[in-house]
């Protein structure tokens, strides 16, 4: 029932073989760096003395960030602008050797760039430049067809949703009609307001809030979050929830299954920026690789407890993973460690 380091091994040795498209918001992590030493005597802000700079992929270029990180064979669709933002991105994207065929630059949408300002390891503040509207039906029909073109020679679909305007109620249908017809998982790391759009998907990975949010069900203990995983389960007619709960862990359900919990893997807790992009990475490479769902699960689990103990967009690679399964430093060591 739980992951052996050896059945670990010869998943992630399969990650190398594995290929996953990713679909969604592109967007692009601009980190400024400093220290704060004084107050503003303008207003009552602290000054941050920059020191450094970095760019990130992020959104869904995070997710395939991750994949690539981990060692899989990765492809990504979505939009940016013909910006420098875009520009940036796509060179950021292409040095980490992912396939950058399927983005398309819209001349009439900024590339979405989000600016964090990070002082002593603390976020200080951050700023959004972002259209969030839907792209229009000519854009989401050339994604479609880019999908439609690629999608046989992968294994698993990564749906990235950061409400930004790219994944549309067509686009998800288009796209699980698509993998029905030729035998491929889908993943989707959701949005609330956009849950009716995810149906007959593989698995959906909400955090606490946005089960709670999108069952109608306040999730203050076990039974209740029974209840909302089951609802869950029920309105996007898919295979599984893996609910991500930070310090209480995950707790996939699958039909006809008990829920399973998988406790918390992270020590320290220092930034959680990204984290949800490393699990749905994570679990399609992983689902890709051979893996149950079960498996999928505790090993996105051990990755996630790896990221949000760096500061800002993250991510793992395999050795790290396997490591932190050697070590046990994950919940899935154990009857014990996972309970149904």
């Amino acid at each position: 029932m739980f992951l052996d380091p050896l059945e670990a091994r010869e998943v992630l040795e399969g990650f190398a073989r594995s290929r996953v498209m990713v679909l969604g918001d592109l967007i692009l992590d601009h980190f400024i760096w400093g220290k704060v030493d004084r107050i503003s005597p303008e207003a009552p802000v602290p000054v941050v003395e920059v020191t450094s700079e970095s760019m990130r992929p992020g959104g869904a270029s995070n997710v395939a960030s991750n994949i690539s990180s981990l060692g899989g064979k990765v492809l990504i669709g979505g939009v940016v602008g013909e910006d420098w933002a875009g520009k940036e991105l796509l060179s950021l994207l292409q040095e980490r050797g992912i396939g950058v065929d399927g983005v398309i630059k819209d001349p009439l949408r900024p590339t979405s760039v989000k600016t964090r300002i990070i002082a002593h390891s603390q976020q200080v503040v951050r700023f959004d430049k972002e259209r969030k509207d839907r792209v229009d039906g000519p854009v989401r029909e050339r994604l479609l067809g880019w999908v439609r073109d690629r999608i046989k020679g992968v294994d698993v679909v990564a749906l990235s949703d950061y409400a930004k305007g790219v994944i549309s109620r067509e686009l998800v249908q288009g796209v699980v009609d698509l993998a029905r017809r030729y035998g491929k998982k889908v993943v989707v790391d959701p949005k609330v307001k956009h849950f009716s759009f995810y149906r007959g998907v593989t698995l959906i990975t909400p955090n606490t809030m946005e089960a709670s949010k999108a069952s109608g069900i306040d999730i203050v203990d076990e039974e209740s979050l029974k209840e909302a995983g089951r609802i869950l389960l029920s309105q996007a007619e898919s295979e599984a929830i893996l609910i991500t709960r930070g310090e209480q862990g995950m707790t996939l359900f699958q039909k006809e299954q008990d829920p399973v919990h998988i406790p918390t893997v992270a020590k320290e807790v220092y930034d959680v920026t990204g984290a949800g992009d490393t699990v749905v990475a994570t679990c399609a490479l992983a689902l890709a690789s051979g893996a149950d769902l079960l498996s999928a699960s505790v090993l996105s689990n051990y990755a996630a407890g790896i990221v949000v103990g760096e500061i800002g967009t993250a991510t793992v690679t395999a050795d790290e993973l396997l490591r932190a399964v050697e070590r046990g430093e994950a919940s899935g060591k154990g009857e014990e460690g996972v309970r149904r």
